[in-house]
C-alpha cells in the first residue's frame, strides 16, 4: 500500500491536507474565470442525510469569495411558497453572470423528503418527476452550467455516522427531525432515488454519483470532478503593490479606557 493510504484503504491526513489545498487553490482559478467569462453556474448537492454533502460544500467555499460563489440551502417552504409554482422559490437564487450557486438540497426535495414523508400529494410527485428535466432543459438551453452531484452511503455508514452525532453534544444540532425519521426509512428513500434517477439522469443534465462512505476521499473526487467539468485558465490578478506605511505621531489611549476581553488565552501585547 502506498504511503499516501492506510492499510485499511482510506487516505493519509497529510496527503489529504495537500491535495485539498491543490484543489481549493484550483478553485479560487475557478471563479475567476467564471466571474471574467461571465458564466453562470449551478451545482446541485444531493444525497441521503450524514452522507456528507455539507462537509463538501463547506471545503469547496473555504478559500473562495461569497460575492462570486455562493451557498443556498433553503428552509421549509413558507405558506406563501407552499402556494406558488413549485420551482419559484429556486428561481430568485439562480446565478447571474459571473456567478456559481451550491444547492445544498435543491428543488430535488419533492423527489425525496417531501414524498417519503408524505408532503406532497401523489399527483404532485408525478408531476414533479416529469416537469423537472423540462426545467432543466430550460436552464441549460439558456447557458447555465448545471452539475448535479449525489452521495452515496451504506446503510451500515449512515448508521455509524447517526450514532456519532446523537452522542456528541457539538454534533446533535445536524440530527434534526426529519433525519431521525429518515433513519427509519431506508428502503422508502432508496426506492425514491431509484425513480429520480430514471426521471432525471438525462443526457443534458445527469446525476454524478460520489462514493461518499469515506468523507476525505468523497471530498476530493467531488471537488477534483467539477473542476474538470468546467475548462478554464488561470486569471488570477497579481497582487496590488502594498503602499508604504505612513509616519504618525499617534499614541494610543491608556488601557484603562477600553474593556477589553478577559485573557482566558495568551498574554497582554503591547502596540498600537
Amino acid at each position: 500500500m502506498s504511503h499516501k493510504y492506510k492499510k485499511s484503504g482510506k487516505i493519509e491526513n497529510d496527503y489529504y491536507e495537500e491535495e485539498i489545498a491543490k484543489l481549493q487553490g484550483e478553485l479560487v482559478k475557478l471563479q475567476y474565470w467564471i466571474k471574467d467569462q461571465g458564466l453562470r453556474v449551478i451545482v446541485i448537492f444531493e444525497g441521503r442525510d450524514a452522507a456528507g454533502k455539507g462537509g463538501t460544500i463547506h471545503r469547496v467555499m473555504r478559500r473562495l469569495n461569497p460575492r462570486m460563489v455562493r451557498v443556498v440551502a433553503l428552509d421549509k417552504p413558507s405558506d406563501l411558497e407552499q402556494r406558488q409554482w413549485y420551482f419559484q422559490r429556486y428561481i430568485d437564487h439562480l446565478p447571474a453572470e459571473g456567478e456559481m450557486v451550491l444547492f445544498d438540497r435543491s428543488w430535488y426535495n419533492r423527489a425525496g423528503v417531501e414524498w417519503v414523508m408524505g408532503f406532497c400529494k401523489e399527483k404532485e410527485y408525478r408531476h414533479f418527476l416529469n416537469e423537472v428535466p423540462n426545467f432543466e432543459r430550460m436552464l441549460v438551453r439558456d447557458g447555465i452550467i448545471l452539475i448535479k452531484y449525489w452521495f452515496e452511503i451504506s446503510e451500515e455508514t449512515q448508521e455509524i455516522r447517526f450514532q456519532s452525532r446523537h452522542k456528541d453534544p457539538r454534533k446533535l444540532w445536524k440530527l434534526s427531525p426529519m433525519d431521525l425519521k429518515s433513519r427509519a426509512l431506508w428502503g422508502g428513500y432508496s426506492k425514491a432515488k431509484d425513480a429520480m434517477f430514471a426521471y432525471t439522469d438525462t443526457n443534458e443534465s445527469p446525476w454524478f454519483v460520489v462514493q461518499a462512505n469515506v468523507k476525505k476521499h468523497a471530498r476530493l473526487n467531488c471537488i477534483s470532478h467539477l473542476l474538470s467539468m468546467i475548462p478554464y485558465q488561470d486569471l488570477t490578478p497579481e497582487p496590488e503593490p502594498l503602499p508604504e506605511r505612513e509616519e504618525t505621531d499617534y499614541q494610543r489611549p491608556e488601557t484603562e479606557a477600553y474593556h477589553f476581553v478577559p485573557l482566558a488565552y495568551g498574554s497582554k501585547f503591547k502596540g498600537n
